[in-house]
């Protein structure tokens, strides 16, 4: 499942502002009673927007239930300053704020970040841009990237690594930091996904983004720097009990078939399968140039070594380099996870494709004792092709296949 994404403003220029002109981004604050952060934190929001972000946006405050000053205050600085709105909501809940104001907004993308900034605004525009592009239909901020510089305490660090493990053992996730309070998503996506996620509050992202996963929707991580805040009133305790509930609760529905029917309804099916479109384009152009450079290795190497280990050798170096490709390009797969699993399960399917070339030598050769360099180049170019076809669908299929893709309501 997969949607077809909306061109979005690409430059400044195309995002220029129009008279009652919906903003391409909508920034939401969810609070609740931070009437001692709210207004410093949306003065640095709003002028760093201002100064460095190069398309349209709105910054919504979204009030859930707050039994202080942080309405007022949200709404002193909706007369103030321009672009800013304040939205009061009876319940609390981060999760029920985000999707009352992502729900009601004209934005094509939608995004949020927590009241004490804790995430450097300088990962905005990177996690905005790959869903204005149409690269990717949610993008988060990770924390537990090589090069996100975090500050936290040890508590909180082992907490939220220990979450994110149970999230991949137990849910087969493979988005690196669920709870990150930075995330964008695309407005089209929003609207098909929202209807789905139950959770009202902290687990509200994870199970977002885990819905996402199983509909095949392309999700961006962005390295970030992030500072604890001492003075957070978040219960840990209480939080990670709610998420473990939450954690079992989706596990049920995607073991029973529940919400992959959900998905089905919801999410609009394209004619090939999930991401295939993209994924064929960049396979595309990654086995052009690897045949490019097996012809470059092979030429060379015949005459020193014979047709058939120069076959050998040619795949086997382009082979490395076009599982390492595909890898990072064609299946968005990065970091050290699955690493070795992956060019070991490349190297199998390199053995069939080395299978396939060799037959097709063989029975030139058969066929004509002492073939013409460039007859033998051009049947090994054509098994090539016929190789590369059985590697996009071994890759897709077994090498680089979704751990959690849709299945059957039985599970088969």
């Amino acid at each position: 499942m997969t949607m077809t994404a909306e061109p979005l403003p690409a430059t400044l220029a195309d995002a220029e502002p129009r008279a009652n002109a919906a903003p391409v981004l909508d920034l939401v604050i969810p609070v609740y009673n931070e009437e001692q952060a709210l207004e410093g934190s949306v003065l640095a929001v709003h002028e760093y927007l201002m100064a460095s972000f190069p398309f349209t946006f709105r910054i919504t405050i979204a009030d859930n239930a707050s039994n202080d000053d942080t309405l007022a205050i949200a709404q002193l600085l909706e007369a103030r300053l321009e672009h800013v709105r304040a939205v009061h909501l009876p319940a609390k809940g981060r999760g029920s704020a985000l999707r009352s104001v992502w729900t009601a907004s004209d934005a094509a993308v939608l995004a949020y970040t927590d009241v004490d900034l804790s995430t450097d605004l300088a990962g905005l525009l990177p996690l905005v841009a790959p869903l204005v592009s149409g690269h990717s239909d949610l993008s988060i901020g990770t924390r537990l990237a090589r090069s996100s510089r975090v500050v936290r305490g040890p508590r909180r660090e082992v907490i939220s690594r220990c979450y994110n493990v149970l999230l991949h053992g137990l849910l087969r996730t493979r988005f690196s930091d669920a709870q990150c309070g930075f995330k964008a998503i695309r407005a089209d996506a929003a609207r098909q996904l929202l209807p789905i996620v139950e959770d009202n509050n902290w687990f509200f992202d994870t199970e977002l983004l885990v819905l996402a996963e199983r509909a095949g929707l392309r999700i961006h991580e962005v390295p970030v720097d992030w500072v604890d805040d001492p003075g957070s009133t978040v219960d840990i305790v209480a939080t990670a009990m709610e998420d473990l509930r939450g954690i079992v609760r989706v596990g049920r529905g995607l073991a029973s078939g529940v919400l992959h029917r959900r998905l089905s309804e919801a999410v609009v099916d394209s004619e090939l399968p999930s991401g295939m479109g993209r994924q064929l384009g960049r396979f595309a152009a990654i086995g052009v140039a690897s045949t490019l450079a097996y012809m470059a290795l092979f030429v060379p190497l015949r005459p020193a070594v014979g047709p058939f280990s120069a076959n050998a050798l040619a795949l086997l170096v382009t082979a490395v380099a076009n599982t390492a490709a595909n890898r990072r390009i064609t299946f968005g797969t990065r970091g050290p996870v699955r690493l070795f699993r992956h060019h070991a399960e490349g190297l199998a399917v390199f053995a069939l494709g080395l299978a396939v070339t060799s037959a097709a030598l063989w029975s030139l050769h058969a066929f004509a004792a002492n073939p013409a360099g460039l007859v033998e180049l051009t049947v090994l170019v054509a098994a090539n092709a016929a190789a590369t076809l059985l590697r996009f669908v071994l890759f897709r299929a077994w090498v680089f296949r979704s751990p959690v893709g849709p299945r059957s309501p039985t599970g088969h």
